[in-house]
């Protein structure tokens, strides 16, 4: 019999080390159904080594498993388990870099400021490695993101608690009002098959072509930019603002998937904050070869270049700052972390619902919950998040016993609206003009811009929008919830969405389906107000918000979006399954590492397996015309664990001496291991697993003690960025007992 293969994705961190723990687990009690695993290793590390084949000795080349990827989401079989990844900020890809250096691979350094043609390509090289790089790559399909039934249940009769509002609360979102990307959007709708050029042609009227790209009949292509100069008007004016009111300053962006764009702009409001450093000191900062954008750690570090003196005189006005400012937002207060500390460590999508859950406060310098200041400098999407806020300030906090579910059917299928990442995003070299032109020479889009302003593109093809739509509409028939698409007409990209949309639901049966159009203010008030009432949505966004809903809502409602099911059910007709959220693993991996004790949870991975188990039952019977209903049995005896264990709270807990990760996936292979036993459609399943369930309980308590006994001490998996697999797998796989039961399933 055919078998159906899914690829298993190796990444990195906390989800990474689980993997060494669970992988078995599922393939042992898949292997009776046919189903066959692969690992594909796509975490930074693996994808730095792949970019050097020509360097590396033989022994130590890897494939490219990111571009053989890229190439199955185009194929029917396609069957992915996408578990969270880094989107590599430069000062963690130069900390892999160095990790990887360290363990005998000889790459070489990342070249900030390259001069010869060498080091050019090398950082070119290194560059594919930052950011979201992977997802632009993986998600050739647009998004159906939403909580699983058995999840929000078990949420709303075992409540995560929200911090109370105070009715005095001086928080608030703070947005431009002018010089931003919602400001200068330009946007049009291909009218043919063509080529398009970026152009900057400066005061002289000299012409620089900047890239080239094939676009499609009805594909939307936007350009806009932020004014550098009102940008940082605009930080200087928050950050008085929050010195007069007497609360936190923050700032809350996405370095990491608008990789190109939202650094600089975290780099402003460094230049902002810290204004006083520059005047002093700029002439060393020059020396020292600091980026703002790379953030103050990195200033830190460099510092130590420096004379003992020297050192001292710049923290001495650094110091000095942080007295004459507002107070900052922290990261971690107890070791001093800000919230420009790192470009990586305050991201928006996961930093304002904390804000939220904390009662509309942040954690300030002293280890104390304040009131905030949430600066989010661009529009297009603030003001969502202001209404929410107020909403808030008004109604107070939500009760997750009583609110209903927002689901997201999100537009992100081949690379649409990428925006601020990647190879469409400039810096002007000089005053000039910044355009769009076909190959007949037609002018599509232009702006006057300034030297330095962020200008950026996206291209958002005509197909994906097509399917974004369809999928709406399918899940809107599926749910009978309604669908609402947050598009705002006086926004030039929402506003040609929107006649696509208006084009293209006549050609469906919406009898049964209600659907709205309305912008993501007025939007996000309409699902408020059912939200509150216990009444379910579906949130029909694009490519940015659908990354800030899929994490604000779940976190609200069940208290991380880690527990949401992601599927994206791929163009050519395969899917990719996303698991969790990866914002916590490093915190998750420090402590395993110092004390053995790992509080990853892997129910992300859980919920994905199971549909994608139901996938590739589809698979056989489409591609091969196999019938195999085992799969469907292993996948609903898989539910019914998954149910047993948030019943019985199984989760890890945060301490040494709770259950963790590892403890976890025993649980995990106890409930499935029952279920397989009690069913009654596969009588030799039911025999099989009647004697490794019977196993599993006998000794529940010794592999428990055995995993507990590798804890309270640190734990060696030979790497952050690129571990050991034998020392990982050592670390991971405590119990002995444990081991030789599903060992003898995988053998058998």
């Amino acid at each position: 019999m055919a078998k159906a293969t899914i690829v298993w994705t190796k990444i990195d961190e906390a989800p990474a080390l689980a993997t060494y723990s669970l992988l078995p687990i599922m393939r042992a009690f898949t292997k009776d159904a046919d189903i066959e695993i692969e690992l594909r290793d796509i975490s930074l590390a693996g994808r730095i080594l792949a970019q050097f084949p020509d360097i590396l000795p033989e022994d130590k080349r890897v494939p490219d498993e990111l571009s053989y990827l890229g190439e199955l989401v185009w194929k029917p079989e396609a069957n992915i388990m996408k578990l969270p990844n880094i989107s590599a900020s430069v000062p963690q890809l130069k900390e892999a870099i160095k990790e990887l250096q360290e363990q005998g691979y000889p790459l070489p350094d990342y070249p900030d400021n390259p001069q010869t043609e060498e080091e050019k390509q090398i950082k070119e090289r290194y560059d594919r490695c930052v950011g979201s790089v992977v997802n632009p790559v993986l998600r050739q399909g647009n998004s159906d993101r939403r909580l699983a039934k058995v999840v929000k249940e078990y949420a709303k009769k075992h409540p995560h608690r929200l911090r109370d509002v105070s009715p005095h609360s001086k928080s608030h979102v703070a947005h431009m009002k002018e010089g931003d990307f919602y400001q200068h959007e330009q946007s049009v709708i291909i009218d043919k098959d063509t080529k398009i050029k970026y152009i900057f042609e400066d005061k002289n009227g000299n012409q620089t072509v900047l890239k080239e790209v094939e676009v499609g009949k009805g594909d939307v292509v936007d350009g806009t930019y932020m004014n550098r100069k009102k940008l940082r008007k605009y930080f200087e004016d928050v950050i008085n603002v929050a010195k007069e009111e007497d609360i936190l300053f923050s700032l809350h962006v996405k370095a990491t998937m608008m990789r190109v764009s939202d650094p600089v702009i975290f780099g402003d409001a460094i230049r902002v904050y810290y204004a006083k450093l520059f005047e002093k000191h700029g002439d060393v900062l020059d020396q020292l070869g600091w980026d703002p954008k790379y953030g103050m750690a990195d200033l830190e570090e460099r510092l130590k270049q420096l004379p003992e003196d020297k050192q001292q005189e710049i923290k001495q006005t650094i110091e000095e700052i942080y007295k004459e400012r507002p107070r900052m937002y922290m990261v971690d207060s107890d070791k001093g972390i800000t919230n420009l500390h790192m470009p990586n460590d305050v991201i928006i999508d996961a930093s304002v619902p904390a804000v939220i859950k904390n009662g509309l406060q942040g954690w300030g310098p002293d280890g104390e919950t304040e009131d905030v200041v949430l600066s989010i400098p661009d529009r297009s999407y603030a003001t969502m998040y202001k209404e929410i806020v107020e909403d808030i300030k008004a109604r107070g906090q939500f009760d997750p016993t009583k609110i209903g579910t927002v689901q997201n059917v999100g537009l992100m299928a081949m690379k649409a609206e990428e925006y601020g990442s990647h190879d469409k995003t400039f810096f002007p070299p000089s005053d000039g003009k910044m355009k769009v032109v076909d190959e007949d020479g037609n002018v599509l889009i232009e702006h006057c811009v300034n030297e330095g302003d962020i200008w950026r593109s996206c291209i958002t093809k005509d197909i994906a929008i097509r399917d974004w739509i369809k999928l709406a509409v399918n899940r809107a028939k599926d749910s009978g919830f309604p669908i609402v698409f947050w598009l705002d007409e006086y926004r030039a990209h929402d506003k040609n969405l929107i006649e696509k949309v208006k084009e293209e639901l006549p050609k469906y049966d919406l009898s049964d389906v209600d659907w709205y159009i309305k912008a993501p203010q007025d939007a996000m008030k309409f699902t408020l107000a059912r939200f509150r009432n216990g009444e379910d949505t579906i949130s029909v966004t694009g490519n940015v918000l659908r990354d800030y809903l899929t994490d604000l809502f779940p976190i609200i409602e069940v208290g991380t979006s880690a527990r949401s099911l992601s599927i994206v059910p791929l163009i050519a007709g395969g899917g990719v399954f996303e698991t969790g959220a990866g914002g916590s693993a490093p915190k998750h991996v420090e402590q395993f590492l110092k004390e053995g004790h790992l509080r990853w949870d892997s129910l992300g991975e859980f919920l994905a397996f199971e549909e994608s188990l139901k996938l590739a039952y589809k698979q056989l019977k489409a591609l091969h015309q196999k019938d195999n209903p085992r799969i469907l049995v292993v996948a609903e005896a898989l539910s019914k664990a998954i149910g047993k264990y948030l019943d019985n709270n199984k989760t890890p807990g945060r301490k040494v001496g709770q259950l963790d990760t590892r403890g976890s996936h025993f649980y995990l292979a106890l409930y499935w291991a029952e279920a397989l036993a009690s069913q009654t459609e596969d009588k030799e399943l039911a025999e099989k697993f009647s004697k490794v369930y019977a196993e599993l309980k006998e000794n529940e308590e010794k592999i428990l003690s055995e995993i507990a006994a590798s804890e309270g001490k640190p734990a060696d998996v030979g790497g952050w960025y690129h571990p050991d697999d034998e020392k990982a797998e050592k670390a991971m796989r405590p119990s002995e007992t444990l081991n030789k039961i599903i060992d003898a399933l995988l053998e058998s």
